[in-house]
C-alpha cells in the first residue's frame, strides 16, 4: 500500500496497479526526497510547477502537491497507468491542480513555461533517463533555476554532458536519487 507521507493530504492512500512493471518511489524514499528539498538552496515547493515524468501511480507528484505545489504535470505513457494516475487524482479531487500527458517522457511537447521542479523515476536500466533530460530541455520544461529530482538503480549513472550539474546524490537501497540543475 502507498501513501501519502505528508501535507494537505497526508495518510491518504493511492491505488498501485498490481502485475504492471510499476514500482513506486518507496516511503522512506520519498521523505528523503523532500527533507533534501527543503534546503534553501533548492527552489520552493511552495506555490512551484512540478512536472512528474514516467509518473507510474504519481507518488512525486501528489506528494508534491499535498507539500504546497501549486500545479503538477504529470507524463506517463502507458495507458493502464494513466488510468489509474487518474483514480488517484480523482481521489484527492485535485483535478483542477494537475494535468496528465500519456505521452513518452523522451519527446515531450513545448512547454508553455519551465517547470520549476521535474521529477524524473525511469524504469531502471534502461538507459531512459538521459533522452527524458534532454527532451525536458528542448521542449522548454527546464529553465536555469529548474530542479531535476531523477531515481535510477543505485548502480546505475546517466551520463549527462556539460550542460548540467550533478548538485547531489544520495543512494539508498537498490535506488539513487540524483539532484540536477543546468550548469552555471
Amino acid at each position: 500500500m502507498l501513501r501519502l507521507i505528508s501535507g494537505k493530504y497526508k495518510g491518504r492512500k493511492l491505488a498501485v496497479p498490481e502485475g504492471l512493471g510499476v514500482r513506486p518511489t518507496t516511503d522512506r524514499m520519498r521523505e528523503r526526497i523532500f527533507s533534501m528539498l527543503a534546503h534553501p538552496r533548492y527552489p520552493e515547493l511552495y506555490q512551484a510547477r512540478v512536472a512528474d515524468l514516467f509518473a507510474g501511480t504519481g507518488a512525486l507528484g501528489l506528494e508534491a502537491l499535498s507539500r504546497g505545489a501549486a500545479f503538477v504535470t504529470f507524463v506517463e505513457k502507458s495507458g493502464k497507468h494513466t488510468e489509474n494516475l487518474s483514480q488517484n487524482i480523482s481521489l484527492l479531487e485535485a483535478n483542477q491542480v494537475t494535468s496528465v500527458l500519456k505521452t513518452s517522457a523522451t519527446s515531450l511537447p513545448k512547454a508553455t513555461a519551465p517547470y520549476d521542479l521535474i521529477f524524473m523515476d525511469p524504469p531502471y536500466n534502461q538507459g531512459l533517463a538521459v533522452p527524458a533530460l534532454y527532451s525536458a530541455e528542448e521542449s522548454g520544461w527546464i529553465s536555469e533555476k529548474t530542479l531535476i529530482v531523477m531515481e535510477v538503480a543505485s548502480g546505475e549513472m546517466p551520463e549527462i554532458d556539460d550542460r548540467f550539474s550533478i548538485v547531489d546524490d544520495r543512494k539508498q537501497g537498490k535506488q539513487k536519487i540524483l539532484f540536477i540543475q543546468v550548469a552555471s
